[in-house]
């Protein structure tokens, strides 16, 4: 008897685009090198991409001053996705650019992500690519926690409604051709845009939200270093707790 084989449906490639080119001007050093627990801070954001199995490959973009280091960090913490460190732009848009022409030819969808969320959860990501993979653009987001006012010339001029709004994090994850066109257009204009998903939004394409998390927290300033570390500290704890009762079960 002959079994007919049934085809095996063929995920996209997806490659992460790890954004790293900031100059830390309100840390005051790179912080992008600086201790989270053991490991430094861009390792533990380049290793939640590297155990992530819907990601195919990573790029680093970054100064030209830190090609090197970088580079050096990926080997020494096992990044092997690691598909090349490059220099960035002087504009957020201009270093998605250089990573969306270093990605292989092969693909489709990327997840751009700062480097200076190190606490990304593999939820998050999963959650963020397969929406994308579906929709086209997605993003994580989280509802704001205080109230939020309209201001005009330092006078409160009315409320925000809290559930119309919310803080959008990173992995943006989108088409490769769409974000790629939406970033060409924008810079032609010469739009100012606060995020990736704004440079999608001008074209009139609405971005899927998915659940993002407040311990996927960006640093920014030497207050947000104990933070993360709390949480990481804690993220520890809940795992040891967890094996310790699987080891007595």
């Amino acid at each position: 008897m002959f079994w007919k084989s049934k085809e095996v449906p063929v995920r996209p490639r997806v490659a992460a685009i790890i954004l790293a080119a900031g100059s830390s001007t309100r840390m005051g050093t790179n912080k992008l090198l600086l201790p989270l627990g053991d490991l430094p801070v861009l390792a533990h954001t380049l290793l939640a991409f590297e155990q992530c199995p819907l990601i195919d490959e990573i790029i680093v973009v970054c100064r030209e001053a830190d090609i090197i280091s970088y580079g050096n960090l990926a080997q020494q913490f096992g990044c092997e996705k690691v598909r090349q460190v490059l220099r960035g732009g002087d504009t957020r848009p201009q270093s998605v650019l250089a990573g969306l022409s270093a990605c292989s030819d092969a693909v489709e969808f990327v997840a751009i992500h700062d480097g200076a969320r190190p606490l990304v959860s593999q939820d998050i990501i999963m959650q963020t690519v397969s929406a994308a993979l579906e929709s086209d653009a997605a993003a994580p987001v989280v509802a704001m926690k205080d109230s939020i006012k309209r201001i005009a010339q330092g006078k409160i001029l009315s409320d925000v409604p809290r559930d119309s709004i919310a803080a959008v994090q990173t992995p943006q994850v989108f088409r490769r051709t769409l974000i790629a066109t939406a970033l060409k257009e924008a810079i032609a204009s010469g739009a100012s845009l606060t995020d990736d998903c704004a440079a999608v939004e001008r074209m009139g394409i609405t971005v899927t939200a998915t659940q993002g998390s407040y311990r996927n927290l960006k640093i920014t300033t030497p207050e947000d270093i104990p933070m993360a570390l709390a949480l990481l500290e804690q993220e520890e704890s809940t795992c040891a707790s967890g094996t310790d009762m699987m080891s007595i079960n």
